[in-house]
């Protein structure tokens, strides 16, 4: 199984947004160096089997673009787990109930992404950068034990 982790776009600083956390959106430079690389990511057939997003507004409109460019809107789904605070267990929760899943795409946040894989290949310093996409290849699924197989920055997906 392959697990596809992509950090949301920039988002509006927190000093600037004066609402909901929650709701605190891409800026336009983040939707547009998204809508880039959600173009170079159509081109590397990932063939997911879906596509789940962190109910967070940055994390939505990440996956959005990305299931728009992949023509795969009806495989989006919000996974409220993926949200501030996502961890090893909670992937497995996922995992559990996406059994059918062998290419699968997570849309999330930072610390979360870097600490899971980090937990998921046995130890090592992972930082996932703002629209950032790191590859998992699943070993043992039960065991949730994998290899990284790579991680792309933003500046050479938004190409």
């Amino acid at each position: 199984m392959k697990l596809y982790f992509l950090r949301h776009g920039i988002a509006m600083e927190r000093p600037e947004w004066k609402g909901d956390d929650a709701e605190r959106p891409l800026t336009k430079e983040g939707r547009e160096k998204m809508a880039r690389s959600a173009a170079v990511l159509a081109r590397l057939d990932l063939e997911l089997d879906a596509i789940l997003t962190s109910p967070l507004a940055r994390a939505r409109q990440t996956a959005e673009l990305v299931a728009e460019a992949l023509h795969a809107k009806d495989q989006l789904m919000q996974e409220s787990r993926l949200g501030l605070g996502f961890d090893r267990e909670q992937l497995a929760e996922i995992l559990r109930e996406q059994a059918g899943c062998e290419n699968l795409m997570l849309v999330g946040h930072e610390p979360d992404f870097s600490q899971t894989i980090s937990a998921l290949i046995g130890g090592g310093r992972i930082v996932c950068k703002k629209g950032g996409l790191a590859c998992v290849e699943l070993i043992d699924r039960m065991s949730l034990k994998g290899e990284l197989l790579w991680l792309l920055p933003p500046r050479l997906l938004a190409r």
